[in-house]
């Protein structure tokens, strides 16, 4: 459904030539839900606005949907669906007007486009505001719009550039129901941006790393979590002084790594915490409760969890992929 090769975007600036995006080789197949994550500047979106046509490459190639987006890129345009962070809609008409004009736009037949208009406003518990003016909606109502127009006239492709950005939790469940329910029943293909982690663990098939313009990661979620060092044990100690004794104790685990001691706030009452990753944290648990109790280490709790996206971001980059997007 999507083959790049070398597709790369360039921008002159007043402090000269950026590269946004550094030549990337992107494929994905009929079918598949992929999720393409990066901090703020990384080169996801202009990757996103190459691939549907709101910006012409500098460089190499890129067919979506069987079209060259070079060559034709009204023909690219035909076959997919695009919702970005902006609002597509516009003030002066109802919610429905809005959905079935967008149809009418792309050759939906009146009927056809009623038809569909009703269906996605149930989906995305929208019904009851058919008839609202667009620009009475909230700004979650009005997100759900919008995906309602990106999906009206039941592209084989959808781009969705932070669908669930300002949604309630209930609206983003519904919204990925309806997309995973898109792809079982339509066979449509799915490429996403998104700043919820959970979601792209939860959602995606395929899950593409970009940072400074570049792919540096591509696989499925748990493919990328297993190339982090093991699961995630952290200790807390009720005392501070023991806090050095205990990273030891962790150090001297077959197989543990990356022991660090968090004694931030300790003086204020906070709890020292020793972290440490293992493969399978769960089975050492017993073990590392023994040894601290022989070595007479105070313990509150000790928790182990499986690595998440967010951990294999900070693997590959040094840091968070959560708090730079937070930043």
């Amino acid at each position: 459904m999507i083959h790049t090769q070398n597709l790369g975007r360039r921008f002159d600036t007043d402090h000269g030539i950026v590269e946004a995006v550094r030549g990337v080789d992107i494929d994905v197949a009929d079918g598949e839900i992929v999720a393409v994550l990066g901090p703020n500047g990384a080169g996801k979106s202009t990757t996103l606005h190459m691939l549907t046509t709101l910006l012409p490459p500098t460089f190499g190639t890129a067919t979506v949907a069987g079209m060259d987006v070079g060559v034709d890129p009204i023909g690219v345009r035909r076959r997919i669906g695009y919702i970005g962070q902006g609002n597509g809609s516009s003030d002066g008409l109802r919610v429905n007007e809005e959905l079935v004009g967008q149809a009418r736009l792309h050759g939906v037949d009146r009927k056809t486009a009623q038809r569909r208009s009703g269906a996605l406003l149930e989906r995305l518990q929208l019904h009851d505001l058919a008839r609202r003016d667009v620009a009475t909606l909230s700004g979650g109502q009005r997100r759900r719009l919008d995906v309602a127009m990106g999906l009206i006239h039941e592209p084989s492709l959808v781009f969705l550039d932070e669908p669930s950005a300002g949604l309630d939790p209930q609206s983003r469940s519904n919204l990925w129901e309806h997309i995973e329910r898109l792809r079982d029943e339509g066979d449509t293909t799915i490429v996403l941006t998104t700043h919820y982690l959970d979601e792209a663990d939860a959602v995606a098939d395929r899950v593409i790393v970009i940072d400074h313009g570049s792919i540096i990661a591509d696989g499925t979620p748990d493919q990328l979590k297993s190339g982090v060092s093991g699961d995630l044990v952290s200790l807390e100690l009720t005392d501070t002084d023991a806090a050095e004794p205990a990273a030891q104790v962790a150090k001297n685990l077959p197989g543990a790594d990356e022991v660090t001691v968090d004694i931030t706030g300790a003086t204020s009452g906070a709890v020292p915490v020793v972290y440490f990753r293992i493969d399978r944290g769960d089975t050492v648990t017993p073990e590392i409760v023994r040894a601290l109790d022989s070595a007479g280490i105070g313990l509150r709790s000790v928790q182990a969890r499986r690595p998440t996206l967010d951990d294999v971001f900070l693997s590959l980059t040094g840091r968070s992929l959560r708090e730079d997007e937070t930043a």
